[in-house]
């Protein structure tokens, strides 16, 4: 990577089940897990999980720009949920798991903006996007068991996005 580092965020549903798809991509850093949105200051998977402190789990990515744009980022991001869900995404239920993409920049905002038209335009779903476009808030680092859950926790990742019906999902709706 070259010294130039953007950050981007993105909450879709569970955090474990986001990080894995942008993670060790060429120009992409870090993925990490945590979360933003909410008004407690440094708060605990306890706290986000009851669904009342206002935080979304979130993948915190930092990338270079020059090597992976944000529009390939958003190009990811979007096949990984159901954009027509606002009560959480697959068996993750709660405002802490709803989508939405966080942005830095005015120009992250707008090609988020665009993005989100094209899904709408697309025809690809009956149901109106609900995926929110949202000024970033403070991150906040989850506990060191949920990073890179997908590699630190093998079995436990496969059996839980196994059971979620997100795989199921990206088939139906994103692999058409």
């Amino acid at each position: 990577m070259s010294n130039k580092r953007e950050k981007a965020m993105f909450a879709g549903g569970c955090f474990w089940c986001m990080v894995q798809p942008f993670d060790e991509q060429p120009g992409i850093g870090d993925v990490l897990s945590g979360y933003s949105g909410g008004e407690i200051n440094h708060p605990t998977y306890e706290q986000v999980k009851t669904g009342e402190s206002g935080h979304y789990e979130v993948v915190q990515i930092t990338y270079d720009p020059e090597q992976f744009s944000y529009e390939k980022l958003l190009s990811l991001y979007w096949p990984q949920i159901d954009p027509t869900d606002d009560g959480g995404q697959f068996q993750d239920r709660g405002s802490q798991y709803r989508t939405a993409i966080f942005y830095y920049t005015e120009k992250q905002r707008e090609l988020a903006l665009k993005s989100k038209k094209e899904i709408e335009e697309s025809g690809r779903f009956n149901k109106p996007i609900v995926t929110k476009i949202l000024p970033a808030k403070e991150f906040y680092l989850a506990e060191e068991k949920h990073q890179k859950f997908y590699k630190t926790h093998k079995e436990e990742y496969k059996q839980d996005r196994k059971q979620s019906g997100r795989d199921e999902f990206i088939e139906a709706n994103w692999k058409k």
